[in-house]
């Protein structure tokens, strides 16, 4: 795993100043490129061959092709065969480099050739052109800068904040879209000028005419082909078999994060049935049980043999608070981001390469929400029902535990009344166009259409090919939170500790045959991830593989009525990005009834607490 960087003008100190920004990436080495009209930098994190010969930039036979790579080809053996029986000569083992005689071979064809988590860069000289590319599932990042007819791109946006010619200003139309929905949709980012590389596409770049283009190459696509989940069960097993055993592939030792969820421990089985002997496993907990899984974690860690690392979060620094609001680059507020952050940290210290879960709550819709979507449609049949129920609901105070009856009707109904076209994604949207209203400013509200929160949701579904609810459900989870919110989460957090995650259940083969299973065999009733749970049956214990879902988020809304109390309100007082674009006596308010117990407002609150800290960090420092 590494850090790429690059822009389309040659510049010494520049690309080296951006190599030195993403050292996190890669503590490895360090390789750049100067020629040609461009600038190339690598920093490099050692996974498959650790000599000097894996080094980066790679440069192809006739010295006219350059490449960077951040990531792993996890069929670079054959590819190498069929490209060296073309002809080409390899100067190292690294799997970067089938990525370079493959684009030679294949020209941007090569992208669709392989299969792993990747992003790259190719400077192709002779062509005249830059070509970036990012895998299928948007795995690994990659910001780009295009104005003026110039490039800039890097695997962070702290990257292209090196070039002093990038203003920084702040994107409030992402702004918005970030208070909403936790994270800001692709391509916008936070930073107004700055966008993300769509996942399953590449781009070109003309060097000339300074021309850019942007072409996607993959997308999921729905095609029922069984009639029943036993049909299905024997090619899901051994899809999955397959994609843990791609991710084995290591020169460096390797662990697992294990939660005692149905998702990890089923990763957890499949290394032990591949023939793993000494799995390291990893685990969070926390001192409040409504929070943490540890009971589960352990239990799985001894029923499979696993050399187990517990970490007990007890509390939140500031410095932890920080260090994840700058890795992160632009506010993402999943709550597990941090606790993600530090199990990283710990898991380092022993590993270099982490296999963990992420992934199979979207392909076979484990979700509450998507229990939420099914339910409120036989709520709907009762007009008028679910608004009552909303204003009663809220007549309720909030319970500290992290779910329970209450909670999750509160929950439950709170989505219930946002526009239907929000899908199953109105109850992972925290900011309703009344609250919008009051929340921003004049100024900044008559900038934005407040009344349209879920236009991001309409543009993802309209390349949809499926009319099945579940079907598009699944599809805007794989394109908007999982790829904008979890996987960045992934990628930053453990990034930051120099750790390499991978993800099986994001093998693109896996994600294929799951959109050709018909909706009903992922949530059969209110039984989510059924054609899973079949599949596993015998290979996970059934007290795993029939348990609901609980997650390992950090206890956030009990922390700002306690330890980050004054944290909260100092920020949300003093941040010149609050008096800028909100009106602060909402803010006053949100806080206030949150500290009474009244409301809970931590998803917002905390959205905003971690938005004055970027603009701290990255604008007024």
């Amino acid at each position: 795993m590494c850090g790429i960087n690059g822009f389309s003008w040659e510049d010494q100190g520049l690309i080296q100043a951006m190599n030195e920004r993403l050292v996190h990436r890669g503590p490895d080495a360090h390789g750049d490129y100067v020629g040609g009209g461009a600038s190339l930098g690598h920093t490099r994190l050692s996974i498959i061959d650790l000599s000097e010969r894996g080094r980066q930039p790679m440069v192809n036979e006739h010295g006219d092709v350059r490449i960077v790579v951040n990531g792993e080809i996890y069929n670079y053996l054959d590819l190498r065969k069929e490209l060296v029986a073309a002809g080409h000569v390899f100067r190292s083992d690294s799997d970067s480099e089938v990525v370079l005689h493959g684009y030679e071979q294949w020209g941007p064809g090569v992208i669709e050739r392989i299969t792993g988590m990747f992003c790259f860069a190719v400077l192709d000289e002779k062509r005249r052109r830059i070509m970036l590319g990012r895998d299928r599932l948007g795995i690994k990042p990659l910001y780009y800068h295009h104005a003026g007819g110039k490039l800039i791109f890097s695997n962070e946006i702290k990257g292209l904040l090196c070039w002093e010619g990038l203003q920084r200003r702040v994107d409030l139309p992402g702004l918005y879209q970030y208070l909403g929905y936790e994270y800001v949709p692709a391509p916008r980012t936070l930073f107004d000028g700055v966008k993300k590389l769509r996942q399953g596409h590449y781009a070109i770049f003309e060097m000339d005419s300074g021309q850019f283009s942007e072409t996607q190459y993959w997308d999921v696509r729905f095609a029922p082909r069984f009639s029943r989940p036993e049909e299905a069960v024997e090619e899901l097993q051994a899809l999955l078999k397959l994609a843990v055993k791609r991710r084995l592939m290591s020169d460096v030792p390797l662990g697992v994060f294990l939660s005692g969820g149905l998702d990890s421990t089923t990763v957890v089985a499949l290394m032990r049935e591949l023939g793993v002997e000494h799995i390291r496993s990893f685990s969070i907990a926390y001192p409040d049980p409504s929070f943490s899984e540890l009971e589960y974690a352990n239990d799985m860690a001894q029923h499979y043999g696993t050399d187990q690392t517990v970490l007990m979060i007890e509390g939140l620094t500031m410095e932890d608070l920080e260090s994840a609001v700058y890795h992160l680059d632009e506010p993402m507020t999943d709550l597990s981001a941090i606790p993600l952050m530090l199990i990283c940290r710990k898991a380092k210290e022993t590993v270099t390469v982490v296999l963990s879960g992420e992934g199979g709550d979207e392909i076979f819709a484990g979700y509450d929400r998507f229990k939420a979507s099914k339910a409120a449609g036989y709520l709907n049949r009762l007009p008028g029902c679910a608004p009552l129920l909303h204003r009663l609901a809220s007549l309720l105070p909030d319970q500290p535990q992290k779910k329970g009856a209450v909670n999750v009707a509160k929950r439950f109904l709170e989505g219930c009344v946002l526009p239907r076209e929000g899908e199953h994604l109105r109850w992972q949207y925290f900011l309703p166009p009344a609250l919008a209203g009051e929340l921003f400013n004049r100024e900044a509200a008559a900038a934005l259409n407040i009344d349209d929160p879920f236009a991001p949701i309409r543009a993802v579904l309209a390349s949809c090919n499926s009319s099945d609810r579940l079907d598009r459900e699944v599809y805007l989870d794989l394109k908007l939170a999982m790829a904008d919110s979890v996987l960045m989460k992934v990628d930053k957090m453990s990034m930051s500790t120099s750790l390499e995650v991978r993800v099986p259940f994001l093998d693109h083969e896996v994600v294929e045959f799951t959109a050709s299973l018909p909706s009903w065999f992922k949530l059969k009733g209110f039984t989510t991830k059924y054609i899973l749970r079949q599949a596993i049956r015998g290979l996970v214990p059934d007290r795993v593989a029939f348990r609901g879902k609980q997650g390992y988020s950090l206890p956030v809304k009990n922390l700002l009525r306690d330890q980050l109390r004054p944290v909260m309100q100092e920020l949300l007082t003093t941040s010149p990005l609050v008096r800028e674009f909100l009106n602060p006596a909402t803010v006053n308010t949100l806080m206030a009834q949150h500290l009474a117990g009244t409301h809970n407002h931590n998803h917002v609150l905390w959205a905003l607490m971690n938005a004055a800290l970027w603009h701290r960090r990255f604008f007024e420092n």
